[in-house]
Parts: C-alpha cells; structure tokens; sequence
C-alpha cells in the first residue's frame, strides 16, 4: 500500500510516494509564484497551490498501482492567512509567514494588550509573521475585504478543504496564529475577541495524525484513487520534518537549514520560557515543542550566491573554504528581519570586519556561520531553560552541504546525526498518513522503524573553542546596531 507526503512550501510543492515499510518510491515537485507588492510583503495565490498539487499528485502516481494509495498527509508552510468568502472564494491572496506588514499590530498585540497576557492566553507573543496580526491588519487596511471573511484558514488546510471539503486544521499549525491556547489545545476566545472574528471562522481542531475524511469524488476519479483514501489534519511543515527526521521524543532537537532556519526541540511537557524568545508549540506527535526560527537561513546563502555572486554553483563556492574558526568576517543574516530570539521586522544583514585581504571565500564562510551563530542564539535560549542539547538530527536544502554540517556541529558543539532519508515535511506527511491509516499504532512506531541515521558528525575540540571565541564576538554586534535599523 502507498502513503503520499505533501510538503506545502513557500517556492514549490513537494510530494512523496511511500509504502507502508517506509520506502521512498517517487517524488516530483511544482514550483509556483511568489509576490512582493511592497518592500518587506510577501504574498501567494493559493489557487496555484491546488493546481500545483494535483498535476504533481498526476505525475507522482505515474506508472504506480493508484488502487494501493491508502492516506494523504500535508506539511505546509506556517502562519499564512487563507480568507474565504461565503461562496468560498479565495478574497485575496495569501499573506505569507515572512511578510513583514504587520509591524504596527504586532506592536499594539505586544505593547498594548501586553505580552503577558498573549502568553496567558497562547504560551506565545505576537511575531510580525505571525497570523493574528495578519487579520488585524486586514480589519485596519482592507475593511471591505475583512467584512467578506466567512473562513480563515492556514495554506495546508485550504489544501486540505479543497481536497476533501472538510474545513480542519492541525493542533501543531495552529500553535503558530496566536489564536491557539497551545497547552489546552483549543481557540483562545480572548484572542478570538482581540481581533474581531468568531470561532466558525476558524476550522476545527484536530491533532495531526487525525483521519479528517475523504478526498471527494470527482478528485480521487480524477487522480484515478480509490474513494476511500483517507486524508489526516497534517502538521506545520516544521512539525512534519520533526516526524520525518524522528524528533519526537523528550528533549529530541532538530535543525531544519530551509528557506528559514529551525531548532526543533520536542518536548512530552507544556513549557514556555520567561521572554517567550522561542515558540512554545504543540508537536504532531500529541506532545509540545520548543521552537527557534529565523526568517533567513538557506535563503540567505541562496542570495548571496545568486544575487551576488552571480552563481548557481553552491559547492564550487564552499570548496574554497578550507580554514575553519580563522574568518575575521562576520555576517548577520537577517535579510527579512528576525524573529527568534531579537523579534525585530526591521532588522536587517550586515558584513563587519572586512578588510583589504578579505576574500570572496570569506565572505562565502561569513554568509554560513552568520546563520550557524543566529541558529545557536535559540539554542543557548533553550540551554538557559535546563534542556540539554549534545545531538541534533538535521534537515532542509542546506543540510546537503558537509561544510555547514560541520559547522553546526562545531559553533553549536553538538553531535549532528544525519538521517538516511531527508525529505522533511513530505516524509512526515506521508508517515502521518500511515498513522492515520492504522497502519501504525502511534507516531513514535513509525519513527522508531523508518528513520535511520547513516552519518554522525562529532564536533572537534579545538574548533569548538575557536568558535566559541567567534560566537561571542557575533553577539555583540545585533545589539550595538539594533538602533540603526
């Protein structure tokens, strides 16, 4: 039988054919438009979603057996508004988890309702990316288009609802909207009432491996599978790559070197740290988890080679690096601002320290260990809080390359175990899928038989110190231009 993921993303869908002994049998994917009306925005048709979808869904069970297809599991992209109409028409395009419009309501949820009372009711503070402003500033900028609203729902779940109507969403994505009571598990009716909705505009609850329905008809003849395959709530896409990566157990931590840059850490406790500098989520396996995330960290390497260096050549660029812990270079690698821990939408990159003899390899070097420091600040937030961090798993476009992988295991002095298979959200999807099924009695029964390590790399002890040099030097430099941004 066949379990296919689902990885929502914000340039392409990826999706994943996989049986139920956790082998990987095909993947394709579809890349669609991204939008930047103004400086900072960042929008999506979420139409172009489910056409990207289902003509990838086309090609991915080419030449398979369609009638061994049993579940359907999606990870997605976080925080984004999807508003419907009653007709349920999309009322405008998507505003995506790196936008940075929300400045003003962030500042109003944060300052004037108070972060102590957002914390109250959602174990979280209000980050510009974040949802809940999003819908404040819809109210305060588009009224006409805010009376339209009859659902809100995040990119995944509109996936979902076009696939098989049912209007749902999953405990772990919805921990990122500020409108969740995370270690509840349910709406916060205080932030429901804070920005001016009701809850049956919000979808259903669900924990992720929860069977939500059916794909619809005229959809399953359209794919040519059976009516009924079943399709479970799904997971935030870091969630999902959690599943994937097998970070699920107390304390289990997981880097992710995508688009944006995140530490995982699973938790079988509630727990918020005191300045709410990390996410404080629920997980996809029925637990919690402990998130840092910044908005620029495989995209921010992705600039500066494409943009700036004009080339694609990622490997020939990083083969010039040869002396670790050396580079007097210093980057930092907020390109959209930051959300963990500086929680600045106005923060922006920088290079210090160059000078006559800096080289090309240098800055290349600065441009990988700005976001190794930046990905270490909510490691020692999580430290500071008594959780121990000696290992991590790892995942994302940038865990491909050996370099920063030896990097992270260095600036961050941590073992880093690299899993046979990195597909990340859309594994995690498909696994979800094969819970839901029955297939398997829980998500740790999953993991514990499809994930598999094939590498470790240890961190070395002179590097460790060399970098731990470095790493304090980095921390001073956010706070010494914080107030020219």
């Amino acid at each position: 039988m066949y379990f296919i993921g689902v990885d929502l993303g914000t340039s392409a869908v990826k999706l994943l054919l996989m049986d139920e002994e956790g082998e990987i049998k095909n993947i394709v994917s579809r890349e669609y438009p991204l939008s930047f009306p103004h400086t900072g925005w960042s929008e999506q048709n979420p139409y172009d979603w489910y056409d990207k979808t289902m003509d990838g869904l086309k090609e991915l069970l080419e030449g398979f057996d369609k009638s061994q297809v049993r579940g359907i599991g999606v990870g997605g992209q976080m925080h984004g508004l999807v508003t419907l109409d009653g007709d349920d028409k999309v009322i405008r395009n998507a505003i995506l988890w790196n936008d940075g419009r929300t400045e003003k309501q962030t500042e109003y949820l944060n300052d004037v309702i108070g972060k102590d009372k957002l914390s109250e009711y959602t174990a979280n503070i209000a980050f510009a990316g974040f949802t809940a402003p999003k819908i404040l500033w819809m109210k305060e900028e588009e009224p006409e288009n805010f009376k339209k609203i009859k659902k809100i729902m995040l990119p995944k779940d509109y996936l979902n609802y076009r696939l098989t109507g049912e209007f749902v969403t999953d405990v772990s994505d919805a921990s990122g909207m500020l409108l969740m009571d995370v270690k509840n598990r349910k709406w916060s009716k205080e932030m429901i009432d804070i920005v001016s909705i009701s809850e049956d505009m919000l979808p259903t609850l669900h924990e992720s491996y929860d069977v939500i329905g059916h794909l619809k008809s005229d959809i399953a003849n359209e794919l040519g599978v059976p009516s009924d395959v079943v399709v479970v709530a799904g997971a935030g896409d870091n969630a999902a790559a959690a599943i994937g990566t097998g970070t699920v157990g107390d304390g289990d931590t997981n880097i992710s070197l995508g688009t944006s840059g995140t530490v995982f850490i699973s938790s079988d406790k509630f727990a918020v740290d005191k300045y709410n500098s990390l996410h404080a989520f629920a997980h996809a396996n029925g637990a919690y988890h402990l998130m840092g995330v910044m908005l620029s960290a495989a995209s921010g390497n992705k600039w500066w080679m494409e943009e700036i260096l004009n080339t694609k050549d990622f490997n020939k660029e990083q083969e010039g690096i040869k002396e670790l812990g050396e580079n007097n270079v210093f980057y930092l690698p907020y390109l959209m601002g930051e959300r963990s821990p500086h929680n600045n939408a106005n923060a922006r990159a920088m290079f210090f320290g160059m000078s006559m003899d800096t080289t090309r390899a240098d800055m290349t070097q600065a441009v990988l260990e700005g976001v190794t420091f930046g990905l270490r600040d909510s490691v020692e937030v999580a430290r500071k809080l008594g959780v121990s961090i000696t290992k991590t798993k790892i995942s994302g476009g940038g865990a491909k390359s050996p370099l920063w992988k030896r990097m992270i295991a260095n600036i961050l002095n941590v073992e880093v175990e690299v899993p046979e298979v990195s597909e990340g959200p859309a594994l995690g999807g498909a696994m979800l899928a094969a819970v839901g099924a029955g297939v398997y009695k829980d998500v740790k029964e999953i993991t514990d038989k499809i994930v598999k390590v094939k590498e470790v790399i240890k961190p070395e002890p002179e590097l460790v110190a060399k970098y731990e040099e470095k790493y304090q030097k980095f921390t001073k430099l956010y706070p010494a231009v914080k107030d020219l941004f």
